[in-house]
């Protein structure tokens, strides 16, 4: 009997013990365990077996996730402007050095901040502030590659490297846009102006174009009236008459048509001679004009054919 309990006690602590030495290994975690306060292992996750009574001890579990440091950094470009500039850096243990990764650093989260402090003050002032926005992928390409040489000593890969943003004083950041606005509005202007030169072109080709239509269509119907005027004077001439006869009807038909278009236009006012022999001395008149042109012509084409 006493045997048994002894034997029952002995079963009970050392399924004690046993149950005491399980424990379980999360997704993505890795622990590390010491015996007696020395590295003795690194375990995966899972259920497993330590020694108990503090013989080995689970120090740290150690995260496979992927994890984000947001680091804000002040910093001066190569034309001297001081810049916030925010910087976010995704990184994880390696799974193959987390003995190293443990043990190396007492603060990784710091170690981390001051490499990429460190790589971004040795690359930000290459570039002007333009500059630094427009290469800001150029600048985080060299700080991830810095970065990712330093950590991997320590057991870290550095995924990727993110400039979230660049962030002037708010002096410098109205100076900017104030530059902006300034040369925004001078392109508006030189579109206007060219809009106005393009409008005032088109209207001078269109006027011009229509001051040549109109002459032309003056020149067209003096030609019809001096053609017309031409068949009519061989007409009446055919007739017997003599050229004065013939110009006298012509000039009067003239002022009868002259006349008749002053009343379809409704013209009120018209200057006649004061008595009633003004119409002849108009005719008259017109007459001796035209008999001194017609022997001023005859004079020039005379002389003319005597020069050749």
């Amino acid at each position: 009997m006493a045997t048994t309990i002894i034997l029952a006690s002995i079963g009970v602590v050392v399924l004690i013990l046993i149950l005491t030495g399980l424990f379980t290994v999360q997704q993505q975690t890795v622990a590390i365990i010491e015996r007696f306060g020395k590295f003795k292992r690194a375990v995966n996750a899972g259920l497993h077996l330590r020694f108990p009574l503090g013989i080995d001890r689970v120090v740290y579990r150690v995260q496979l996730r992927v994890q984000q440091n947001h680091i804000i950094i002040e910093t001066k470009t190569r034309d001297n402007v001081f810049v916030h500039m925010n910087v976010a850096v995704h990184y994880q243990v390696d799974p193959g050095k987390v003995k190293e990764a443990y043990y190396s650093l007492v603060d990784p989260v710091r170690q981390l901040t001051s490499y990429v402090e460190d790589a971004i003050r040795s690359s930000l002032p290459k570039y002007t502030l333009d500059e630094s926005f427009e290469r800001e992928d150029d600048i985080a390409g060299d700080v991830h590659k810095q970065l990712s040489e330093e950590m991997a000593k320590f057991g870290y890969i550095i995924i990727r490297t993110l400039i979230t943003a660049i962030e002037p004083a708010a002096g410098v950041k109205d100076a900017m846009n104030a530059i902006n606005a300034a040369q925004r509005q001078k392109m508006a202007a030189q579109e206007l102006a060219n809009a106005d030169k393009i409008r005032v072109v088109t209207a001078a080709e269109a006027e011009a174009d229509r001051n040549r239509l109109h002459g032309e269509g003056i020149a067209n119907q003096r030609k019809a009236i001096i053609d017309g005027l031409n068949s009519s004077f061989g007409e009446l001439k055919s007739t017997g008459l003599s050229e004065k006869d013939v110009m006298s009807i012509l000039l009067t038909e003239q002022y009868l048509d002259m006349m008749g278009s002053f009343a379809r236009e409704g013209t009120h006012t018209i200057l006649l001679p004061s008595n009633a022999m003004g119409a002849e001395d108009i005719r008259t008149q017109l007459l001796s004009a035209f008999a001194a042109n017609q022997e001023k012509v005859t004079k020039s084409r005379a002389k003319a054919a005597a020069d050749k």
